[in-house]
């Protein structure tokens, strides 16, 4: 995945994670994740799995499509 990719989706987790009222925190114990792996996703620092993705998906309640959507 290419950097640019990885900051984009990142912060497009970041972004539906605030919508969803989650702290990071909160995040990082619903998908059995560090605070810090957390937030290197976020920050584009992580090249996710699709298995790390759906597990921020599905504790956000959200789709694959929801994190694609408009990107």
């Amino acid at each position: 995945m290419s950097k640019r990719l990885q900051n984009r989706i990142g912060k497009r987790i970041r972004d539906l994670r605030i919508s969803k009222g989650v702290s990071q925190s909160q995040l990082a114990l619903m998908t059995h994740m560090t605070k810090s792996y957390m937030s290197e996703i976020e920050a584009g620092k992580k090249n996710l799995t699709l298995r790390t993705l759906q597990k921020i998906t599905t504790s956000l309640g959200i789709t694959l499509e929801d994190v694609f959507r408009g990107m």
